[in-house]
């Protein structure tokens, strides 16, 4: 399928994707307070910046977008038909440093959370993985299932 934006307009369009205070980082961020959960947002001194940041329990949460990060199996993580070349550098690129970001944050022993954009849609599983995340003494990744 041919993209209906010229090339100026899908420009335009990926420059306003934001890169902080996303509607999915939101969603999560609402449900963790109803928790009653205390955070701190995008720490830049913590590798990969991470959205969430829960000192008290040394645990992070990135949010992550389908699309960008390459969400297995999704709907969302489409390839575009233009460019493809560049499209599969990105995308392999963005995978391969958010594995050096989950590795730098083991090494500091912080415990690290994925959630997809996708699984925003459905809050109370959110909300699930995170009372799981804060009661859990096994190993410091977790990562909620594929869809």
């Amino acid at each position: 399928m041919a993209d209906i934006l010229d090339p100026e307009a899908r420009s335009v369009r990926m420059r306003s994707v934001r890169r902080q205070h996303t509607t999915p980082e939101l969603v999560v961020r609402k449900v963790a307070h109803a928790m009653g959960l205390r955070f701190r947002l995008h720490r830049d001194d913590l590798p990969g910046t991470p959205d969430l940041v829960f000192p008290k329990h040394r645990t992070v949460v990135f949010v992550h977008g389908c699309f960008w990060h390459r969400h297995a199996d999704c709907r969302k993580a489409t390839t575009p038909k233009t460019n493809t070349d560049f499209w599969a550098k990105k995308f392999k690129r963005n995978q391969e440093r958010d594995a050096e970001k989950v590795a730098e944050l083991d090494a500091l022993e912080w415990r690290v959370i994925v959630i997809w954009e996708c699984q925003t849609r459905r809050p109370e599983e959110i909300a699930i993985a995170l009372a799981r995340a804060f009661d859990f003494h096994g190993p410091r990744r977790e990562m909620l299932a594929n869809d």
